[in-house]
């Protein structure tokens, strides 16, 4: 007999009718203070800068083929020598595409003021001291201009990527819903900074990858409920605004549920399996799937009620409700 489902998604009432506009305004404190907090932290302390946006080196470290090569040891020997972030991950073997566990890349902060060919060897001798012979290879050093373009671009991305979705929205939807769903998006952004602020997590080029997924995640979650709220606006016309909104909420909630607990439950396990290389890409993202989630409730659709919208006809053309001034019957 075939299953018909995920059996705990039985657990998820068909239908619910959760008041959400009703605890607008204390969302909207949460957010404004949440946000404030974030800003502040990114002037200080400020973000923990990875050897992407710092400069520093990076080495190959290679075994023959069929040893391993002791990532943690090889991470606490580099660290023993006060090289500030230091970050090792096993990669394929040069000239395949297999990871036998015989080859790692290191990276490392080189000191200011200290000699680089110096400081590499230093690395080196501490490397074979602590895990035996091995060869080394595809020795590079990233200085502080190349790493501060980097950052430029990095944060270009981002802005580029805000400014694409605002264009979007604006065409798919009605003016307002564009401001929504930005509104959205930079209240996610800024409220995954301050995670990584607040938690110290290494910013890297993997944490911008990171970002830029957020915006997607929450772009897509806030499509699906203006949808549903279009939608609705279409065929409730004479239904109160605010109700429009949480009934389009609630339609679209069980789905949004199970969406974001999938995708939480695989970054767990990134984050536990994944090892510290993975660890702060995974945190990042299953907060700014949190946060999408809550910003696609309370801060998008919110703008909307404060905003107005058109119905359709002369008789139903709404206009800006203030929060908390109209009632329910």
């Amino acid at each position: 007999m075939a299953m018909r489902g995920w059996p705990l998604i039985k657990l998820l009432p068909v239908k619910t009718n959760l008041r959400f506009v009703a605890f607008a305004k204390y969302a909207a404190g949460l957010s404004a203070v949440l946000l404030i907090a974030s800003v502040v932290g990114l002037f200080y302390p400020g973000l923990n800068m990875g050897i992407d946006f710092r400069g520093g080196a990076s080495m190959e470290v290679s075994k023959p083929a069929g040893q391993v090569v002791p990532l943690d040891e090889l991470r606490g020997a580099v660290r023993d020598l006060g090289l500030g972030d230091v970050g090792v991950q096993g990669i394929a073997r040069r000239g395949t595409d297999v990871n036998d566990g015989s080859t790692a890349i290191v990276r490392f902060q080189i000191p200011e003021g200290r000699d680089q060919t110096a400081v590499v060897q230093q690395v080196e001798t501490a490397i074979t001291s602590a895990v035996g012979e091995v060869t080394y290879s595809g020795v590079s050093v990233v200085g502080s201009k190349v790493s501060g373009e980097l950052f430029t671009s990095g944060m270009l991305a981002l802005g580029m990527a805000v400014v694409l979705m605002f264009a979007y929205i604006w065409f798919r939807f009605e003016p307002q819903f564009g401001f929504g769903a930005i509104a959205g998006l930079m209240h996610d952004v800024i409220l995954v900074f301050g995670l990584i602020v607040l938690m110290r997590l290494e910013f890297s080029l993997n944490m911008v990858a990171a970002i830029l997924t957020v915006i997607g995640y929450s772009m897509n979650d806030t499509v699906v409920v203006f949808d549903r709220l279009r939608e609705n606006l279409r065929k409730y016309k004479t239904m109160p605004l605010r109700e429009v909104i949480d009934l389009s909420i609630n339609e679209t909630l069980s789905r949004t549920v199970i969406t974001g607990i999938t995708a939480i439950m695989v970054l767990a396990a990134l984050a536990y399996f994944g090892g510290e290389a993975l660890f702060g890409f995974s945190i990042a993202l299953m907060a700014g799937i949190i946060i999408g989630t809550y910003s696609s409730i309370y801060v998008g659709a919110p703008i909307i009620l404060l905003w107005g919208v058109k119905r359709g006809g002369p008789t139903d053309e709404a206009s800006p409700i203030k929060l908390g001034m109209a009632s329910r019957p």
